[in-house]
């Protein structure tokens, strides 16, 4: 038998950033990616977010990849919220996402982080925690000229 905890902090984005999430559709979309996670077999230990984006940390399985279950979970949800119409346009989630490893004594901070979306937001956009992301854990923003 296998054992594997590898978890995910995972943040997507509607496409273009836009602010498209009333509280009761985020709850919606929230709702609904729990569900197919336990149905695709995604171990998923929180969720949250705000007008244009989501929150995820996840533990991997030991078949499972992070483009797999990014996929599954945008992917899946894009299609479930065309299908029943909670917005007015067709969705789309943006493709880029941002996925880091999370260690298992940050766990507790990076819950309370995901829990606390609609308190952080009131006070930094996320364009702004983008930025930070980005310089924390030094990744390099290429755009397309």
């Amino acid at each position: 038998m296998s054992f594997v905890k590898i978890w995910v902090h995972l943040v997507f984005a509607t496409k273009f950033r836009e602010h498209l999430f009333s509280k009761e559709i985020s709850h919606a979309i929230h709702e609904h990616i729990m569900s197919n996670c336990k149905k695709k077999e995604i171990f998923l230990q929180a969720i949250n977010g705000s007008v244009e984006h989501v929150h995820c940390l996840i533990s991997l399985g030991k078949d499972q990849s992070i483009a797999q279950v990014v996929q599954l979970i945008k992917g899946e949800s894009s299609f479930w919220i065309n299908q029943n119409h909670l917005l007015p346009n067709k969705f789309s989630w943006q493709d880029d996402y941002f996925a880091v490893s999370v260690s298992e004594s940050h766990l507790e901070n990076v819950v309370k982080y995901i829990k606390n979306q609609e308190e952080h937001h009131r006070i930094k956009p996320f364009s702004e925690e983008v930025e930070e992301f980005i310089a924390k854990y030094g990744f390099k923003l290429i755009k397309d000229e």
